[in-house]
């Protein structure tokens, strides 16, 4: 329902807001694991931003869809970016 969604919306906003000052707060701490912490919740994130967002095209008619493609875009575009350092993390090159 449209309830649902809003909840949904504001869960992801708030869990962008807090890895985004996460990693703002690596930026002066440089801890790894800190790091590790908020790639993975990056991915977490963009994963669920991509279904809230493919669920709003889709059932409640999203009008504007240059916004819609960007959002998408920017989702996957993180995806790529985290799994990226995400395995450079792995393979010893922080």
């Amino acid at each position: 329902t449209k309830r649902d969604l809003s909840f949904m919306g504001r869960f992801l906003i708030i869990g962008l807001l807090v890895a985004f000052i996460a990693s703002i707060a690596n930026i002066f701490l440089h801890i790894s694991g800190l790091a590790l912490a908020v790639s993975s919740m990056f991915l977490v994130l963009s994963s669920l931003l991509i279904a809230y967002e493919t669920q709003r095209i889709v059932r409640d008619g999203e009008t504007n869809y240059i916004m819609a493609t960007v959002t998408l875009y920017i989702s996957i575009y993180n995806i790529f970016t985290t799994l990226l350092h995400l395995l450079g993390f792995a393979a010893g090159d922080d």
